[in-house]
């Protein structure tokens, strides 16, 4: 579903990544992990085509993106950036039915076939009691359901989630996570970045870990996330240890 080859991503007199390659297809979770500054959010920028490649491609659903319109990428592809706090007073029904934009003229209202992809959104999460509900009133986590949702409204079955635990206590984070693993299961192929590598053990089919300058290490989480490669990456003492079929990562404190 998302392909790049020796990708070049960065800003205007300024690179911050080269010579990636990834692929992502249906099913799959590819978790991104990297410290502050690693460029993880520039790279999903320019996945999602919002920052011009410096150099190689990104092809989606086997055309290249820059071949496609914005309202074709948007059918495609969902994105839920990071950090995202809702200001205005709308319903969580509205707030999924904004994900139909890319599907709906300039002028035009939400048809009948706009509001039944808002309702298959809200129930593929499981969020129906909070339909009605003010979306600024919401928790953190129902927030970020809502906002994953809306982006399910859009008809695409490939989502990238900058940071979706980002801020959110454990209970919540741990939601959102579930809803990642159902979704791939279902066929949905998910990109998402985070802070912490235990998350990728729990969700993510295949790690990209990040350094300055682009990939460091890309495969499966057990063979990425390792504690000479997260000492590589972030300067600290890192434990990886088993447990119960999975592993955990636990950090060392030295004085």
């Amino acid at each position: 579903m998302l392909e790049a080859r020796g990708l070049g991503y960065g800003y205007p007199g300024r690179a911050v990544g080269r010579d990636l390659d990834l692929e992502l297809a249906a099913g799959e979770v590819l978790c991104v992990l990297g410290p502050n500054g690693g460029g993880k959010t520039t790279l999903f920028r320019t996945l999602l085509g919002l920052l011009a490649a410096q150099a190689g491609g990104v092809r989606l659903e086997g055309r290249a993106l820059g071949s496609l319109a914005r309202s074709e990428v948007a059918r495609r592809m969902g994105y839920v950036p990071q950090g995202h706090a809702a200001q205005f007073a709308f319903t969580v029904r509205d707030v999924v039915l904004m994900g139909r934009t890319a599907h709906i003229g300039l002028f035009a209202a939400p048809g009948a076939a706009d509001l039944a992809a808002a309702d298959r959104a809200i129930e593929t999460l499981g969020i129906g009691e909070l339909a009605g509900r003010i979306v600024t009133e919401l928790s953190g986590g129902e927030r970020q359901l809502a906002m994953i949702a809306r982006a399910l409204a859009q008809g695409a079955r490939l989502l990238v989630l900058d940071e979706p635990t980002a801020s959110l206590d454990f209970g919540n984070q741990v939601r959102v996570l579930r809803e990642i693993r159902r979704l791939a299961a279902e066929g949905y192929a998910v990109v998402f970045s985070t802070h912490d590598p235990g998350q990728a053990f729990l969700a993510a089919t295949r790690v990209l870990l990040l350094a300055r300058g682009g990939a460091f290490r890309q495969g499966a989480p057990e063979a990425v996330i390792t504690a000479e490669n997260l000492r590589a990456v972030y300067g600290v003492e890192v434990r990886v240890a088993p447990i119960d079929g999975t592993s955990v990562c636990l950090p060392v404190l030295t004085a």
